[in-house]
This record gives structure tokens, C-alpha cells and sequence, in this order.
């Protein structure tokens, strides 16, 4: 692999007699990782089901690496959403962020959404999760990802954070920062990142992010937490960007991070980054632990009593709904709630457009702000009649609607359904009602039919089908 010049001097200079070990890890193979869904699935369930091989992640209690022959991508457990591939370090940041039942949290460079999806998880239905990204392609991907992970309580905004950060003052409990890097962590996985490098390297990327972080301070509540990560190893990008911050905002300060076997402490390398406690930051390493390049590094905003009745600043919360439609309200009372923390009644719905939406209570008016999911999409009402979605079904467990078909994961008839095709089920005639069924592999949700005389009507989302 042919590596920079520069970023070569940078890495002999940082990493001294460890320096050779690093290189050698350019010969190693790259690594797989999976992360189960445990909003839809325990650990301990799907290792009873799980067709791959797995081996765990000692550092992410629901991560596990794979063989890339397994292919995970191609079984119809993926498109159930038990389960999100992402590499294994850049699974620490939503794992060492700590997530409480009814936080309210941000994940504010969100896109593709494989940090959002745990942090949605570890919410289990509670509390919003509100997720950005600026790019609006790549937040299409963003979404379709959280609403695969059933997550309920999700908005999805594409926006400037600097155009976000007024609106949203001391507002939220917990925020993840993903911050865009130079990649140098990603190389071995990525070799195209070393000419994005020579193009674009660490002080094109510590401005944004210096900005960001400050951003991020502020809209953190007193009392709540923040963690800021990197998949670079430039001081420029890790330390000095904590560093930028703590010397901005005074009522910051880094806090723990549990520790796991092969994390290295971040670098003290002056008496300002002593003071500031930088070793409490984490950095990974490819020739200490088993997955690419990272840095992690927590904060706490200091409070002061009242800090946990805090609300935001000058918050405007939406209008409720008057009335639902009554077609509406039909296939709602047909809903066992309890997956949804919050009650699906008026207050709670709007219509926009003919699409029908679950809001968080939580949640402020969002009125100039670029969106693309305000809640969760129930559905759309089209000429009297009401068509539950996509990102409901998924939102749903088999127990919360009477009329469900289920086949298991070895019958031929799931990929069918995930390409869209119409269905034969005559096994099901006497054991479901006619009208909007769940299917689902094994009890997981995978979309909506129409079933009637033994044949389901597909309706599976024409942008998710099996390719």
C-alpha cells in the first residue's frame, strides 16, 4: 500500500517503537462485524437462530465478527432488521455513549445511520432520537437504515448543525458527534481514502470540526453527556479538537470511558493536556485490537441542581391534532400499543399531505428546518382508506396486530416477498383474516400484504426489495 510520505512521519513520530507493528498490520486481513438488533432480538435468541459463524467482539457486548463468506447482507434476517454490518471499532462510539430509558438524544453526523440504529436500540421504544445529516443522499440512506431498525421514535433532519444549534439550546441528554475525518484509521480497510487524504487531510477537517463540537456543547443539557469520535489518528483532528473545545467552553469537562483490553489512552504530551485530563480520551489501534482506527472521547456538561428539570430554552412545541379520520382510527384500534412508548391518539398524529405520522411529545416545532421523517410514518390515507407503511411494520412486533403470516426463514416464499412478488398461501386461508396482513420470517416483521382466497397482494417497499 502505497502511504503517504507525511502521514508515514506523523505515525513513526506518534507511535515510536510501535511504529513497525502498526505497518505489519497493513498485511493483516480486514475484519467483518455485525451488530444485533436488540430492540427486536436478544443476543442470546438470535445466536440460537444465527446461520454465520460467529465470534464476539469483546469490547461491544452485542458485536460479533463474521467470515466474509457468510454474506449476512443477502439473508432475509437483514432485511428484518436483526441486525446492522458495520466495522467492528466504529461500533465503540454508540457503545461507550450511555443511553437511559427516556433520554432525549442526537446523533448529529448520522449518515448511514450504523451508530443511530444502536442508539435508537438502547432507547428500546423510550424517550426521541433525533439524527442528522447534512448530505441529502446520504440521509436517505440514513433513513432507510433507522426505520429497517423498527425505531420508533426517530426524526430525521438533513441540515447545517450550525443551522440546527439555535433551535435546540441545552436541549438534548446525550449527543453523539461522528465527526467527518481525514479517514487515516480507515486506510487498510479503504485504500481510497489515501488520495481523499493528499486532497483533503487533518486541518482541512479540524475546522469543521471544531465547529461542530462547539455546536454540539451547545445543545447539550447541564447534567448530560457527549461523545465526540474519529476514525483518524491525527492529533490535529483527536486531541486538539478536544483540546479547542475545553478551552471554548468551560463548562465541559472529559469524563471515564469503561475500559477494555487494548484500548490505548489518548496522548499528554503538554501540561495543558495533563491538566485537561486528555488520557481519559481512547484511541484504537489495528495492532492492539481487532478492528480498524479510532478515537473516542467523553464529556460532561457541568450542572447544578435543578440541572435534571431542565427543558431547553425557549422551546415551541407542535400543535396537536383535532380529529383523525375515522379510517384512521379504524386500523389503530386494531394495534396492541405496547411496542410504542407513546399513546398513537390525536395529540400525538398529524397529517401532512395525506401521510399520517406518530409525534413525540418530545419533540419541538421543526418548522425551517430541511426533514425527512418528522416521527414515525404510519401510513397514508388515499380515498377513504387508510395504507399502513413500510416503517410501521417494521416498527411493530408479530404480537401487535391480529393478522399476521409468518413462514420460517428456509422457505422460498420470504425472498419472494422481498422481490416484490405476489404470494400463494393457501395454509393460511383458515388461520388469518382477509385485508392488511404483517408478514414475517420466523415472527419478525417484514411489510405488509393483502391477503385474500389464499394469495397475498405484495406491498413490500418498491426502494427495499431484494436485488
Amino acid at each position: 500500500m502505497n502511504l503517504p510520505e507525511q502521514y508515514l512521519k506523523n505515525m513513526r513520530e506518534m507511535l515510536g517503537d510501535d511504529f513497525e507493528a502498526y505497518l505489519d498490520s497493513f498485511n493483516e486481513s480486514r475484519l467483518y462485524g455485525l451488530r444485533i438488533n436488540t430492540l427486536k432480538i436478544s443476543v442470546e435468541d438470535f445466536l440460537k437462530i444465527s446461520p454465520f459463524k460467529l465470534e464476539p467482539i469483546p469490547w461491544v457486548e452485542n458485536g460479533f465478527y463474521f467470515s466474509e463468506e457468510d454474506k449476512p447482507a443477502k439473508h432475509p434476517y437483514y432485511f428484518a432488521g436483526l441486525y446492522y454490518i458495520q466495522e467492528p471499532s466504529a461500533m465503540t462510539p454508540a457503545n461507550v455513549l450511555p443511553i437511559d430509558k427516556g433520554d432525549i438524544v442526537f446523533d448529529m453526523c448520522a449518515a448511514p445511520g450504523g451508530k443511530s440504529t444502536e442508539l435508537g436500540a438502547k432507547l428500546e421504544g423510550t424517550g426521541l432520537l433525533v439524527t442528522n445529516d447534512i448530505s441529502n443522499s446520504r440521509a436517505k440512506a440514513l433513513l432507510k437504515n433507522v426505520e429497517v431498525f423498527g425505531i420508533p421514535n426517530v426524526y430525521v433532519l438533513s441540515e447545517d448543525p450550525k443551522t440546527i444549534a439555535p433551535r435546540f439550546k441545552n436541549f438534548f441528554d446525550k449527543i453523539l458527534i461522528d465527526a467527518p475525518c481525514s479517514g487515516e484509521g480507515m486506510f487498510r480497510k479503504d485504500n481510497k481514502l489515501i488520495k481523499s487524504w493528499e486532497k483533503t487531510g487533518p486541518e482541512f477537517y479540524s475546522v469543521i470540526q471544531r465547529e461542530i463540537i462547539l455546536l454540539g456543547a451547545d445543545m447539550l443539557k447541564p447534567g448530560g453527556k457527549m461523545l465526540y469520535s474519529t476514525c483518524t489518528f491525527s492529533r490535529t483532528e483527536d486531541e486538539e479538537t478536544v483540546r479547542w473545545l475545553l478551552e471554548n467552553r468551560s463548562d465541559m469537562r472529559l469524563t471515564d470511558i469503561k475500559p477494555y483490553e487494548g484500548f490505548s489512552e489518548g496522548y499528554v504530551y503538554d501540561e495543558e493536556t495533563a491538566k485537561m485530563h486528555m488520557e481519559k480520551t481512547v484511541r484504537i489501534f489495528p495492532h492492539k485490537m481487532a478492528g480498524e482506527g479510532h478515537f473516542v472521547a467523553l464529556f460532561e456538561k457541568e450542572s447544578d441542581e435543578d440541572s435534571s428539570l431542565f427543558k431547553g430554552d425557549g422551546i415551541e412545541h407542535r400543535q396537536p391534532q383535532n380529529k383523525i379520520p375515522d379510517e384512521l382510527s379504524d386500523f389503530i384500534d386494531k394495534l396492541n400499543r405496547g411496542t410504542l412508548d407513546f399513546k398513537v391518539e390525536s395529540k400525538n398524529i398529524s397529517v401532512r399531505d395525506s401521510y399520517v405520522y406518530l409525534c413525540s411529545p418530545l419533540m419541538p416545532e421543526l418548522k425551517g428546518l430541511r426533514t425527512m421523517r418528522t416521527g414515525l410514518l404510519l401510513g397514508e390515507l388515499k380515498k377513504n382508506r387508510f395504507e399502513p407503511s413500510q416503517a410501521l411494520a417494521m416498527a411493530l412486533k408479530s404480537c401487535d396486530y391480529p393478522d399476521v403470516i409468518s413462514l420460517p426463514e428456509n422457505d422460498e416464499r420470504v425472498v419472494k416477498y422481498l422481490k416484490g412478488e405476489t404470494l400463494d398461501l393457501p395454509e393460511f386461508e383458515n388461520n388469518t383474516s382477509d385485508g392488511w396482513n404483517l408478514f414475517c420470517i420466523d415472527g419478525y416483521p417484514l411489510g405488509w400484504g393483502k391477503f385474500k382466497n389464499g394469495t397475498l397482494k405484495n406491498k413490500y417497499l418498491a426502494g427495499w426489495r431484494w436485488m
